[in-house]
């Protein structure tokens, strides 16, 4: 008789976001009622609390474990996001935005992008946000779901995200995972067990003398990845040398100032802050690098940049970005920030606890733990990080901010051969193209290109193919359809009022 290899016991270490989204995950797929899995987590110790800001993908994650999303907006205080804002980046007194979703669309099976690299050069393009739907419902808060049956109006596929208190997310979603039977165990670990010759993890000791033993663990811990690195040493790859902030100051507030479905990005002297509305307050921080601004200099700079009053102390962090070697090693694998970090720039930080997750389900072992299945895990996470990674540098590195050292050191630095020959290819033809199954699409590379000041040497010759007239025709054609979408969209607070309003919902003006 072939022996049941199965996992008997999973044991998450660590709650907070990565830990509960995974709990969650595992409670929602793991339905047999073999498999017991189990949370660790001490109330004693806080969470990061980053990744309050979000991408549409947040919404597969959020439909497979089958949450309703007007109660979730609701319990997480959540608002709506439609597009990233940048401030400052390419000059001071220059913004653009990064839009979730197309610019116009494509015509002739050619992309809409080369369209309007001809307009543009033909002195008519316009304003590139007046293609997108969701960069001009950001701009004049405005948000709307996808509406049924509008047709091939941009209406018809709205992709949006979300910003929501990421507590209030663990918190929801661990009443989901309690609910489906995992078991949360309260205690600060304080010794880790491995087999003398494998190496493998045997079992935790709790501060109460407890042992747990699982077959397979789950590293939640993290920055310190208590499992990954402090017991097994996995190793860190510090990526300091393109991303140098290495310091960030958080901090909320009251409710003040635009509340659009966006989060906003202003670059500052040595970093950049963030702004997110949430319906019970706004986040903020400061990521900056401390080999070019002092703390206090940091902490200054956003607490005199805030639309509200603060509601708790500034929380200073350090961290490094980079990435852990080995994301899995054994039988332990990393999810979150043990497995590694980058700021939260783009918003992807939940979404490589997601990306984390949905890879683990993909490749779920056996108590053998196949070294081919940890391999391809390991090499699927690598790539994940390096092209997010590549993408945060391009708006560093495309900016003609010249104005401090830190801006110098960015505009001058150089870049992997990937980027390198994706802004080159950019510079050459207007050409971007998204490669294999990498997080950011050829939309969300040319909003960024084009934000940042990269102009094209010339567009691709194949949209001269439609002639001068019905070329002009269709472009306005597109911008009106736009323009008008976004018209009929409801505001972004009668939306939430109307929809998913929360108990402690209080916009600034209104009763």
């Amino acid at each position: 008789m072939t022996e049941d290899n199965r996992l008997r016991h999973i044991l998450i270490v660590g709650g907070g976001t990565a830990g509960w989204m995974t709990a969650a995950a595992l409670a929602r797929f793991l339905t047999d009622g073999f498999t017991k899995v189990t949370v660790i987590e001490s109330e004693a110790i806080g969470t990061v609390g980053v990744g309050e800001s979000t991408i549409p993908q947040i919404r597969i994650f959020n439909r497979l474990l089958g949450l309703d999303e007007d109660d979730f907006v609701r319990k997480t205080q959540a608002t709506f996001k439609l597009a990233i804002e940048f401030v400052d980046w390419r000059r001071i007194g220059e913004r653009y935005y990064h839009p979730f979703g197309p610019y116009g669309v494509d015509m002739g099976g050619v992309s809409f992008h080369a369209f309007y690299l001809r307009a543009l050069a033909e002195g008519h393009g316009g304003r590139l946000d007046e293609y997108s739907l969701q960069a001009l419902g950001a701009e004049e808060a405005k948000f709307s779901r996808p509406v049924p049956n509008a047709g091939n109006s941009p209406l018809a596929d709205i992709a949006y995200a979300f910003h929501f208190d990421a507590g209030l997310y663990a918190k929801y979603l661990r009443e989901y995972s309690e609910a489906r039977g995992v078991k949360r165990v309260e205690g600060r670990i304080v010794d880790v067990k491995q087999h003398p010759e494998t190496g493998f993890v045997q079992s935790i000791q709790t501060e109460k003398g407890e042992t747990i033993e699982a077959d397979f663990y789950i590293d939640c811990s993290g920055f310190r990845g208590l499992l990954i690195e402090q017991t097994l040493g996995a190793g860190y790859e510090d990526w300091s040398e393109w991303l140098m902030n290495d310091r960030a100051v958080a901090v909320p507030c009251t409710l003040g100032g635009s509340l659009r479905p966006v989060t906003r990005a202003t670059a500052r002297p040595a970093g950049w802050q963030w702004r997110i509305p949430l319906q019970h307050r706004l986040g903020n921080g400061h990521a900056y690098s401390s080999a070019h601004m002092s703390d206090d200099e940091a902490t200054a700079i956003l607490l005199d940049n805030l639309d509200g009053e603060p509601l708790a102390d500034p929380l200073r962090l350090k961290f490094t970005a980079g990435r852990r070697r080995k994301s899995w090693d054994k039988n332990v694998v990393a999810i979150g920030l043990s497995a590694g970090f980058m700021e939260p720039l783009e918003s992807q930080s939940i979404h490589l606890i997601q990306v984390g997750i949905s890879r683990l389900m993909t490749l779920l072992p056996t108590r053998a733990m196949g070294e081919a299945e940890i391999g391809l895990y390991n090499r699927w996470m690598t790539w994940e990080y390096e092209k997010i990674r590549d993408f945060l540098i391009l708006h560093y590195h495309a900016t003609e901010r010249d104005d401090t050292p830190y801006w110098d050191r960015c505009r001058t630095m150089q870049v992997s051969d990937y980027l390198a020959e994706k802004i080159a290819i950019f510079k050459s033809t207007g050409r971007v193209f998204r490669e294999h199954d990498e997080l950011f699409n050829d939309t969300s590379w040319y909003a960024v290109m084009m934000g940042q000041g990269i102009t094209p040497g010339r567009y691709d010759p194949i949209v001269d193919e439609m002639p001068d007239e019905m070329f002009r025709s269709r472009m306005e054609e597109i911008r009106q359809v736009t323009r008008n979408s976004v018209h009929w969209m409801p505001g972004h607070f009668e939306f939430i009022e109307k929809t998913c309003k929360a108990a402690e919902f209080v916009w600034p003006g209104r009763a």
